[in-house]
């Protein structure tokens, strides 16, 4: 076989094998419930990793490393630091009780834990969170597509606009096919390809730059590249400070976690809710492995880059994809090595858009179809509903994601900002705070929300102390409307605090 057809060879069996784990799963779906949480029975491995898949996306293998490519070690770093933390906080805090709680007021989606915690009987609250997720989420899935349309444009020279529509049809086939069940597993082999594309260019990178310690050497020769309190300004060669209300700016994507949908969802689904501890330890490792490698990469690339080992670039996302191509020239080993890089960076994308879609399918067909607007289905109408949701969705992305020139990690950054506004503070007090009611919940999702676009698109622009993430003030905003909106509002009834201390009493057995 020719060098340059095991690229694509390799590419287009990790695509088959994806589909045809949709159809094995597709028979485990019996209901609605199995659709969308594979009926509680996830393992601890399996929901670890898929959780963490799911929650990295396109990011890991394209984003991280290209802001590291570009600026250094700053804001990667100190984004990466602010993420393991919230994954380890929102493991420990909130997997375990979430479990519990989901299958005690019987929930199979987040929008139907929220109602059923505060037995919201108006269905507000569910067609508040639902709209929320789609909101949200149609742009998240959109920056996937997108990565995978760059990505096919790289490597093949494929029109950008097609391979993301072929991209695209491969997720949606096999998400609508096998449901939870299919993206969950296919998360755990993705998850596990991530990982070996990762180590495979590290490894190589490295031995083609000369050594850790050249990596190392260019670093420090660049202003503010290897720093965390500085940032290297690429129009003017120097370094930037990288100041204090930064860092922990840039440290609030942790709290994103308390709110994604997608990775919730996932607690929601483990079957035995004494082994989140085994699940905690296995996601936290990976994922902190998974970024230091991810931002030295980028810094393996900017040395490539000067030693004319792989041309300067433009779009700094695609630094994987060019030292993968690289790679490929070296025989046909690694030329499948390479191969499995770029299933590597199909797999994030797939990973996360795979889940985000079936959170938004559910979110529409149970929430808003059946939830709020009362529609009478059955089981069979359900499931048809939910995958027509579900393709109508994915092509709403494939239309936000046209432009090729948007970036993947500013796009995942505002929609991190959104759910984690919206969802992080309503959750944690759903789960830890007896006196929350449904119009504490209704106030934080709205003003969380509210203040993501106002802070993002008015107030930032002020700069100086303003020029901040804005998931930090609108988390802050929200949970504040919570607890006042709470507090001078009535007591939940004695029927939902009885049902939170029976949550509370199974967590110590």
């Amino acid at each position: 076989m020719k060098i340059s057809a095991v690229i694509p060879v390799t590419i287009i069996a990790y695509l088959i094998m994806m589909i045809v784990i949709g159809i094995i799963f597709s028979r485990r779906n019996k209901n609605v419930s199995d659709f969308y949480l594979g009926g509680r029975k996830l393992g601890p491995i399996v929901t670890a990793m898929s959780a963490e898949a799911s929650d990295m996306s396109s990011w890991l293998l394209m984003g991280l490393p290209g802001v590291a490519y570009l600026t250094g070690g700053a804001e990667a770093g100190w984004t990466a630091i602010g993420l393991a933390i919230g994954t380890y906080l929102n493991w420990l805090l909130v997997a375990k009780r979430l479990r519990i709680y989901s299958q005690k007021v019987g929930a199979i989606t987040v929008p139907d834990f929220f109602s059923n915690r505060y037995h919201d009987k108006s269905n507000a609250l569910m067609g508040i969170s639902a709209l929320i997720i789609l909101i949200f989420f149609v742009p998240y899935t959109a920056s996937g597509f997108s990565a995978c349309g760059k990505l096919f444009n790289t490597i093949f020279g494929w029109e950008y606009h097609t391979a993301m529509i072929i991209s695209a049809i491969v997720i949606i086939t096999y998400t609508c096919t096998g449901g939870f069940l299919a993206a969950s597993f296919t998360d755990l082999i993705q998850s596990i390809v991530m990982t070996c594309a990762l180590l495979s260019i590290i490894i190589f990178g490295i031995g083609k730059a000369g050594g850790v310690g050249a990596v190392l050497d260019n670093a420090r020769s660049i202003d503010g590249y290897l720093s965390l309190v500085n940032i290297h300004n690429t129009e003017t060669g120097g370094a930037d400070s990288y100041s204090f209300l930064t860092i922990v700016s840039t440290l609030a994507w942790g709290l994103g976690y308390f709110g994604m949908p997608h990775i919730i969802l996932r607690f929601m689904a483990i079957e035995d809710k004494n082994k989140i501890k085994t699940s905690r330890r296995i996601a936290s490792i990976w994922v902190v492995i998974s970024m230091f490698v991810a931002i030295f990469i980028g810094f393996i690339g900017n040395l490539l880059s000067k030693q004319n080992v792989i041309e300067e670039l433009q779009d700094s996302e695609r630094i994987i994809i060019r030292i993968a191509l690289y790679m490929s020239e070296h025989g046909v080993l690694l030329a499948i090595i390479a191969g499995l890089v770029f299933a590597g960076i199909l797999a994030c994308t797939m990973s996360t858009s795979d889940s985000q879609l079936l959170a938004a399918s559910s979110s529409m067909s149970e929430n808003i179809l059946k939830g709020v607007l009362k529609l009478k289905l059955d089981e069979k109408k359900s499931m048809i509903s939910a995958r027509a949701v579900l393709v109508v969705i994915a092509v709403l992305g494939v239309i936000l994601a046209w432009d090729q020139n948007s970036s993947v990690f500013r796009v995942v950054s505002f929609a991190w900002a959104g759910f984690g506004a919206t969802f992080g503070p309503v959750m944690l007090t759903a789960l830890f705070w007896k006196r929350s009611n449904k119009y504490g919940a209704i106030a934080g999702m709205i003003a969380g929300g509210i203040m993501v676009f106002l802070w993002k698109f008015v107030i930032s622009e002020l700069g100086g102390v303003f020029a901040i993430y804005e998931l930090l003030p609108a988390f802050v905003v929200a949970f504040i409307a919570i607890v006042v909106v709470s507090l001078v509002t009535e007591k939940p009834s004695k029927e939902i605090t009885e049902e939170y201390d029976t949550v509370i009493a199974e967590m110590k057995k």
